[in-house]
């Protein structure tokens, strides 16, 4: 792998963070504690083609390699996770999957809007009761004639608010675990759905996470993505690119970790001279550097195996699994550097480490993740 950027993404990468310094950044702070973000930025990522990168050209897409997306999530996390999220979910699980799984009258008719901005998209698999047992979810859709009637409820789902349509994940067949899961598209204004946003949040408070519940909501079987009875590796398949994704996205946690801690260090005073002086704080900020770095690595891997079509989940697991903890660690380090002040939301720690610790939940926890990689390596199956 060269670790060299091209110009390309090297442009991709200044453009996302001007973008993050102008437009993100600034106002991070006040949409969390509103607990809302301006939705307007949803457009602006359009505008720049951010959220049609790697889609193709012909379905409205900016193309570009996985690596340029890594490099945009990368500055996006380091501004706002909660922007960072909306990318994630409607471009990395939603029109990447119409992509890989849609059909041509599907990516024809939503690719070209989630791609501009016009709509967006939330991934429906997480239910109340089945979280990293998904195979188990009990959302179910009969058949009615040729349509579908879906019943069912999801949670803590990214867009849910937001969104303009949902990529949901049912059981259509009687056979037990995956094997009986499809994936459908559902607008999100379908009679029967409701959706409920989620406040109060330890983190990611500025991000439209919700509530949905689907009480015979009525679509046609042309809303099928995929194969019936195919919708777990729908599922899966998003999720081991998604996992890439959230790497990257801590990625950007931990380098806004690194690069508060080394300002502080460098204008805070303690007996008499700056605190970057002090042995003890340079190993807290060396820690939160070698965080950064071995995430990067490891995510970067990731886009490179995706691009030369090599298997990739395991890989995607390793490094989702360090990143995320590498966040919290750096968030951690980084407060500790800022002491008392680091307490308060006048400073942007506490934020990052509120924003850091769900990154261990979602899109698979640790514990998960250490399962699947312990099974790729022994071959034996924890579950």
């Amino acid at each position: 792998m060269d670790l060299a950027l091209s110009a390309e993404q090297t442009a991709v990468r200044s453009l996302a963070r001007d973008f993050v310094d102008r437009e993100v950044a600034p106002h991070a702070a006040a949409w969390d504690r509103a607990e809302a973000v301006d939705r307007a930025i949803v457009g602006r990522l359009g505008a720049l083609g951010f959220l049609g990168l790697t889609v193709p050209e012909e379905y409205g897409g900016s193309g570009g390699d996985h690596l340029s997306y890594v490099l945009v999530t990368e500055e996006l996390g380091r501004g706002d996770s909660a922007v960072r999220g909306i990318l994630s979910v409607s471009l990395g699980l939603v029109a990447k999957s119409l992509v890989a799984w849609g059909s041509e009258e599907q990516k024809r008719e939503w690719l070209p809007r989630l791609c501009a901005g016009e709509a967006v998209g939330c991934f429906g698999l997480t239910e109340p009761g089945t979280g990293s047992d998904a195979a188990h979810l009990t959302t179910r859709a009969e058949r009615a004639g040729s349509d579908y009637l879906i019943t069912g409820a999801k949670t803590f789902i990214t867009n849910g608010t937001w969104a303009d349509v949902v990529l949901l994940f049912a059981r259509t067949g009687p056979e037990p675990g995956h094997r009986g899961i499809s994936a459908f598209l559902v607008p999100a204004d379908a009679p029967g759905l409701t959706r409920r946003e989620i406040h109060g949040k330890l983190g990611l408070r500025g991000q439209a996470t919700a509530e949905l519940v689907l009480d015979t909501v009525r679509v046609p079987g042309g809303a099928l993505v995929g194969p019936a009875g195919k919708g777990f590796a729908v599922a899966m398949s998003a999720l081991a690119k998604g996992r890439m994704s959230v790497a990257a996205g801590c990625v950007g946690i931990a380098q806004a970790c690194l690069d508060a801690a080394v300002a502080y260090a460098g204008e805070r005073e303690q007996f008499g001279r700056t605190i970057a002086h002090h042995q003890l704080v340079q190993e807290l900020i060396s820690d939160i550097a070698v965080d950064v770095d071995a995430a990067r690595l490891l995510t970067w891997r990731v886009a490179d195996l995706i691009e030369r079509g090599r298997p990739f989940a395991t890989e995607s697991s390793v490094a989702k699994l360090y990143a995320s903890e590498a966040a919290v660690r750096s968030a951690n380090n980084a407060l500790q550097v800022y002491g008392g002040y680091g307490y308060i939301d006048e400073y942007p720690v506490g934020k990052l480490l509120r924003d850091a610790r769900v990154m261990t939940l979602y899109e698979g926890t640790s514990q998960i993740h250490k399962l699947l990689i312990g099974r790729a390596l022994t071959g034996v199956s924890a579950f």
